[in-house]
């Protein structure tokens, strides 16, 4: 792993003063944290940012505050949201497994069904099935699973906490045998490592359309992703050197192929990473 963690969880319930927050993510309009904090422990995430913002001295991955007010938080009646994106989640994943007991995420969107607004669901996990009955009652809604690797190995040592290549397969096909639009995020892109074109390949029968999205290793993340690449892909950390520090074409080049391999799988793509 990149980190090393303890096999303790700090869960602590907490009464959020908002939960429909203005989004800064182009194209939603608003975003929903039902909690702070995350259980999947992807050593890569971007959102452990949050740590200085929430006070807490433990390591990401190992700590989760449940906003258990959240549903009460939505008003009952407003016109404000109406075809308005809103979005679950930007800085936690809305089906963590804690998810299964606090049932945050599906009794806020129980009091979000009257409103009308349009939903988008991100997740890793297959606890997202729960809801479909829910997803259903939306006039607008897509949910979509992040997939990093196809790897299990990979998968345990990156992101153990997220449910298994296979696992989210299934997710995506019972969705879509629902009639619930679905997308896949395939992010991030580890160079070299993230089989993109399998993703493509085993899930495109049950998905509408596909987001790609590359490493970040901005803060405290290249030090983790150097040392497992020490670890366990030596021969790649040379690579991963030139690519993110000696400004290579690796994701230039990447792009173009990205929009080539849609096209002739007959996928729609759409390539969000900065070359």
């Amino acid at each position: 792993m990149f980190f090393s963690f303890s096999s303790k969880m700090i869960i602590k319930e907490i009464q959020a003063k908002s939960i429909i927050s203005p989004s800064k993510i182009p194209t939603i309009d608003y975003v929903i944290n039902p909690y702070v904090g995350c259980t999947h422990a992807c050593s890569y995430c971007y959102a452990s940012y949050m740590k200085k913002f929430s006070g807490h001295e433990e390591e990401w991955g190992r700590f989760v505050d449940v906003k258990i007010n959240a549903p009460d938080l939505v008003p009952t009646k407003s016109d404000k949201y109406k075809n308005k994106l809103i979005s679950f989640s930007s800085v936690t994943d809305p089906y963590m497994p804690i998810e299964k007991k606090y049932e945050v995420t599906r009794k806020t969107l129980e009091k979000l069904i009257p409103l009308e607004p349009r939903l988008n669901i991100l997740t890793k996990s297959k606890l997202v099935l729960r809801d479909a009955d829910l997803f259903l009652q939306f006039k607008d809604c897509q949910v979509g699973i992040s997939i990093t690797t196809t790897s299990e190995i990979a998968r345990k040592q990156i992101e153990s906490g997220a449910s298994s290549f296979e696992e989210k397969i299934k997710v995506l096909e019972e969705l879509s045998s629902l009639g619930i639009k679905t997308y896949v995020f395939v992010a991030p892109i580890f160079p070299y490592l993230t089989d993109w074109k399998t993703i493509i390949k085993k899930t495109k029968h049950a998905v509408n359309f596909y987001m790609f999205d590359g490493l970040n290793i901005r803060g405290m993340i290249w030090p983790g992703v150097k040392d497992w690449l020490k670890k366990e892909r030596p021969h790649l950390l040379l690579k991963y050197e030139k690519i993110y520090f000696s400004k290579t074409d690796y994701w230039k080049k990447l792009r173009p192929e990205i929009e080539k391999i849609c096209r002739a799988e007959g996928v729609e793509g759409r390539v969000l990473f900065r070359e």
